[in-house]
């Protein structure tokens, strides 16, 4: 683990959404909470099993007996649409974002579409002109699928991108995309054990575009 900031530069940055630029723990976890209550889980063991994948892919690897993925998914993406209390911006993550240059940066996330565009209006986040979404990849975080299509939406290589993650599956699929990772920290009840840059929030940070147009991480 570090927390000193890369010296390199980047072509662009790429940020996973839910637990990276906003907190969406609290909705998140509330309506897949009564899901898992409903169907019989453990409910405190499921939760920390969720976060970071599409839901399709989560309720599919349960392998549930009777349970349509597809029915399933529909549902709880409904009732994360509905309840959007207490989504808010990771601290610092609007003035950061702000200080990218539009064509720089995408969002790629596991939500839906219609989820991602609640969420970010819940957050005060303007819509990037560039994001990756669920309906938008065949297979799902930790597949590096996602990321890929990110780089060429800005125009840019994997390996020339710094993603932003908070969860393992999205970590991995950075990783597998061949680009450098940062793991955000602010919601971590459990942190996890990685190599990679780890930021609490962006409250300290700032972006810096060099003459050449590649951008790096600056304190304030």
């Amino acid at each position: 683990m570090s927390d000193s900031l890369p010296q390199k530069t980047y072509d662009a940055f790429l940020f996973d959404m839910d637990g990276t630029i906003l907190n969406s723990l609290a909705s998140a976890e509330r309506v897949w909470g009564r899901w898992a209550a409903s169907h019989g889980l453990d409910v405190e063991k499921f939760l920390p099993t969720m976060h970071g994948k599409r839901g399709i892919d989560t309720i599919t690897e349960l392998n549930l007996p009777g349970v349509d993925p597809v029915a399933e998914a529909a549902i709880i993406l409904q009732g994360e649409i509905d309840d959007v209390e207490g989504v808010v911006p990771i601290p610092g993550a609007i003035e950061f974002l702000a200080s990218i240059p539009p064509e720089k940066w995408a969002i790629v996330t596991s939500s839906p579409i219609t989820l991602a565009k609640r969420r970010l209006a819940a957050a005060g986040i303007t819509e990037p002109r560039f994001i990756v979404t669920a309906e938008d990849v065949k297979v799902g975080k930790p597949n590096p699928q996602c990321y890929i299509l990110g780089a060429e939406r800005v125009g840019v290589s994997t390996s020339q991108a710094l993603v932003f993650e908070d969860v393992m599956a999205g970590v991995k699929a950075g990783e597998a995309a061949g680009a450098d990772v940062a793991v955000i920290t602010h919601t971590h009840a459990h942190p996890f054990e990685t190599n990679h840059l780890k930021i609490a929030d962006y409250r300290d940070l700032t972006t810096h575009m060099n003459p050449d147009g590649r951008l790096s991480l600056q304190r304030k």
